[in-house]
C-alpha cells in the first residue's frame, strides 16, 4: 500500500519578489510573510489566479506569475473556504504563523503556470 496523500489544487498570483523567494525555497515552499501580511492566500479557482496576477500583479510589480502547488487535503480541512466575492472568487486564509505547518503539507513543487508582463 502506497503512502500517497489525497491532494487539492491551489493556485497563487504572485509577483516577481515573492516568486524569487520560491525559486530559492527550491519550489517547495512559500516565504515568511511580511509584517504588513498576516494572511497567506491561496486561491481555489485558476481563472481567479489569473485576474490578479494580469490586472492587479502586473499594474503594481510590473509583472505576474500564477503558481499551482498541491496541499494534502485533510490538512487543508482545518481552513474553510472563504467566498471573497463571486462564487469562483475562493481563497483560504492561512494566518501567517501557520505558514510554515501549510508548507510542511504541499506535495511536489510550486509550478509557474502562466506569466504576465
Amino acid at each position: 500500500m502506497s503512502s500517497r496523500h489525497v491532494t487539492t489544487t491551489l493556485w497563487r498570483p504572485t509577483g516577481p519578489k515573492e516568486l524569487e523567494l520560491v525559486r530559492e525555497l527550491d519550489w517547495r515552499a512559500w516565504p515568511p510573510r511580511l509584517p504588513e501580511q498576516p494572511i497567506f492566500y491561496p486561491v481555489l479557482d485558476e481563472d481567479y489566479a489569473i485576474r490578479i496576477a494580469r490586472d492587479w500583479n502586473v499594474k503594481h510589480d510590473g509583472a505576474g506569475f500564477v503558481t499551482r502547488f498541491e496541499v494534502e487535503s485533510e490538512f487543508l480541512s482545518r481552513y474553510p473556504v472563504q467566498q471573497a466575492g463571486g462564487r469562483t472568487i475562493l481563497e483560504l486564509w492561512v494566518p501567517a504563523e501557520e505558514l510554515d505547518d501549510f508548507n510542511a503539507h504541499i506535495v511536489g513543487a510550486i509550478e509557474v503556470v502562466h506569466e504576465f508582463r
